[in-house]
């Protein structure tokens, strides 16, 4: 392990298969660091074979996402920094308020317990899982309409395509069920310790076409954060959707990505 900088671990969120992290792994290596990028509970090693395991991946909630990363995190013997995206960035989020991490760059995060706005594009997004409450306990999977909507709106149709065709896997529905109650929960499992002065620096990034979390929502994650007095910040592409970590345009944002890393010395 390189003992120069922390090893990063990637967190994929829902619908993405944690392979989508290749290209982002392979620029990371090159900076000199140790990547890794594991899979959420019950999910498999490929895309194709995830895609026929949607009641392995079911019933998996916030909770067990984080007590996965943390296992994993614990068996590294270091902190690591955290690159997450969508729900990822939220167990991201959640895994740097408690102390499990050196510092977390969250892409598009989903919203944590204390978040008000709920745009309509945002319920747009999340209604394959609402429109039926058992899919709480199990896996959905998108249309290729419904991905266009939620991931690939600020792409070509073609390229949202393609996307869908490499990356796309079922998710669970019960961390959406978990978000969207969280604010009625006393004991939410979305609940993030924002005001934890001595965690490491947080990066929030949000993408100014994004459907399924609209720039609005990163803000109000901001705004929560206002009680601690460690590092938070905040990095805005107004021309990207949902897709930004895997699209075309995945290069700008993980650069950007480097240089904030960078810039805390990490």
């Amino acid at each position: 392990m390189n003992s120069a900088k922390p090893p990063v671990v990637f967190i994929h969120g829902l619908w993405l298969h944690a392979t989508s992290w290749t290209p982002w792994r392979e620029l990371f290596t090159a900076a000199g660091y140790e990547t890794f990028a594991p899979g959420w509970p019950g999910i498999p090693d490929t895309v194709a074979e995830a895609r026929g395991a949607a009641a392995a991946i079911a019933g998996h909630g916030i909770d067990d996402v984080d007590a996965h990363y943390t296992a994993l995190i614990d068996k590294l013997g270091v902190k690591p920094i955290l690159v997450g995206h969508s729900f990822g960035g939220m167990i991201a989020e959640k895994l740097l308020g408690e102390d499990k991490a050196a510092a977390a760059i969250a892409i598009d995060a989903a919203q944590i317990k204390g978040v008000l706005p709920l745009p309509l594009s945002s319920l747009r997004s999340t209604l394959p899982v609402f429109k039926n409450p058992a899919n709480i306990g199990h896996a959905v999977s998108l249309t290729p309409e419904q991905f266009r909507y939620s991931f690939g709106n600020a792409v070509s149709q073609e390229e949202s395509d393609a996307l869908y065709e490499k990356w796309t896997i079922p998710a669970p529905g019960k961390p959406l069920f978990e978000a969207a109650a969280a604010n009625f929960s006393l004991h939410s499992p979305a609940k993030v310790d924002t005001a934890n002065d001595h965690r490491g620096p947080l990066l929030l990034i949000a993408g100014g076409r994004d459907h399924t979390v609209p720039e609005v929502i990163t803000k109000s994650t901001l705004k929560q954060y206002r009680g601690s007095t460690a590092v938070t910040e905040l990095l805005e592409f107004p021309d990207r959707g949902h897709s930004l970590t895997v699209d075309g345009g995945w290069r700008e944002v993980a650069d950007a990505g480097l240089a904030w890393l960078a810039a805390q010395g990490l």
